[in-house]
């Protein structure tokens, strides 16, 4: 069954076009410096942005109009979004998605049954990923939005809650084993605290850096090799996020020996909401080697919350790219589009038209970014910069003989 009648293949059309429906600057193939642009960019669509959005919020029910909704059995739902889900893969041409478990298949009445659910899902979506290019970037869990998550999960002051993150998480890896997952992302979206007065910090710290050390065993005895990622966000929906940024983060993986387990995937409207730029952000994790992802999106400059609007800003996808560029390229991250349309783009192709902004611009960035990078513009400002440390009492401090 066709999901998009009225959407053929999108197709390049240079940046003349006025088709709403091709690219004017993403060519796939076409080479900036020695990758093409698909091998710098390795776009990837987030399923639950894409597939399970209603569009609805909180003066409102959903708006979107999805040909899936008509199933109202909840796992024939889940199935007809695995159909849509490829038919927008292959005529984007984009060569990787990305979905939390809880995205693809429903949850039961028992962790069991909620593990059929996916076992039922996975294996359709294995079968769908035979006959096409589209690989798994990313897989991972939701735990926040289950009510037995109101206290978080890793850093859960109960341990049955702790246990069954766990159990989840599991299920995950194996899952991502066998769709062949190229990283694992760990998003804490309730691992934080709301007031101090009735909190642990340091035995839901130590229990966290437990968590990822269980993880990372199990990926290890059952021989799953992704790169695990942590995503950090400074608040929303708790008050205080462990993984503020990607420094208060990192110097979480270094207190618990986790520096060399893990890297970061990099959401550009956390980073707004930490009072940072995207960039920012990409530069210090890039600088540290613990570039890992991307997640492209971007938040309203005038709201102070998670907006997670494609991204079309060109001066944030060329500093992003820059960043990118200078980091030898994302290896196996990607740019996921953690971005949903507007409430009043509610119609199918509106998915399309969004996923073409996102991906043009950040096309353009990348073309704009490598020939910043060919003039040695910003290079040459900054050398110039720290110069004194080059020579003299300068370049004795760095060589620390002073």
């Amino acid at each position: 069954m066709a999901y998009f009648d009225n959407v053929s293949n999108i197709k390049f059309e240079g940046a003349t076009s006025t088709n709403p429906l091709a690219y004017k600057f993403y060519n796939s193939e076409e080479k900036i410096g020695d990758k093409t642009m698909e091998e710098h960019l390795r776009f990837s669509v987030a399923y639950w942005h894409t597939f399970t959005e209603d569009l609805s919020d909180p003066f409102g029910v959903g708006t979107a109009i999805r040909p899936w909704d008509k199933y109202s059995d909840p796992m024939d739902k889940a199935k007809a979004r695995v159909e849509a889900a490829f038919e927008l893969f292959e005529k984007l041409n984009v060569p990787y998605f990305a979905f939390h478990d809880v995205d693809i298949a429903p949850e039961g009445s028992s962790l069991k049954e909620s593990f059929d659910n996916q076992d039922v899902i996975v294996a359709m979506i294995k079968d769908y990923m035979k006959d096409s290019k589209v690989k798994l970037l990313w897989n991972t869990v939701n735990n926040f939005t289950h009510p037995r998550f109101i206290q978080g999960a890793a850093s859960s002051n109960n341990a049955d809650v702790f246990a069954y993150s766990a159990a989840k998480v599991k299920k995950g890896l194996e899952v991502g084993k066998e769709l062949g997952a190229e990283n694992y992302v760990f998003w804490g979206g309730r691992e934080g605290y709301e007031s101090l007065l009735n909190t642990d910090m340091k035995l839901e710290l130590d229990n966290l850096g437990r968590f990822f050390h269980m993880a990372n065993d199990y990926a290890k005895e059952i021989g799953f090799d992704a790169q695990f990622l942590i995503e950090p966000k400074p608040k929303e929906p708790t008050t205080h996020q462990y993984d503020y940024d990607v420094a208060t983060s990192h110097a979480f993986l270094q207190n618990y020996g986790l520096e060399d387990i893990f890297k970061f995937n990099i959401e550009a409207n956390h980073a707004t909401l930490a009072g940072h730029t995207f960039e920012h952000e990409i530069h210090y994790a890039r600088i540290n080697n613990m570039l890992g992802s991307l997640d492209a999106n971007q938040g309203h400059p005038h709201l102070g919350w998670d907006t997670d609007e494609f991204p079309s800003d060109l001066y944030t996808t060329t500093l992003a790219m820059y960043e990118v560029l200078k980091n030898g390229g994302l290896g196996r991250g990607g740019l996921n589009f953690d971005s949903k349309v507007r409430r009043t783009s509610f119609e199918p192709e509106d998915l399309f038209k969004a996923h073409i902004v996102g991906m043009d611009s950040y096309a353009l960035g990348l073309r704009v970014a490598h020939q910043m990078l060919e003039d040695k513009v910003l290079e040459n400002i900054i050398s110039d910069r720290y110069k004194s440390y080059t020579e003299g009492i300068g370049k004795e401090i760095v060589e620390g003989k002073t």
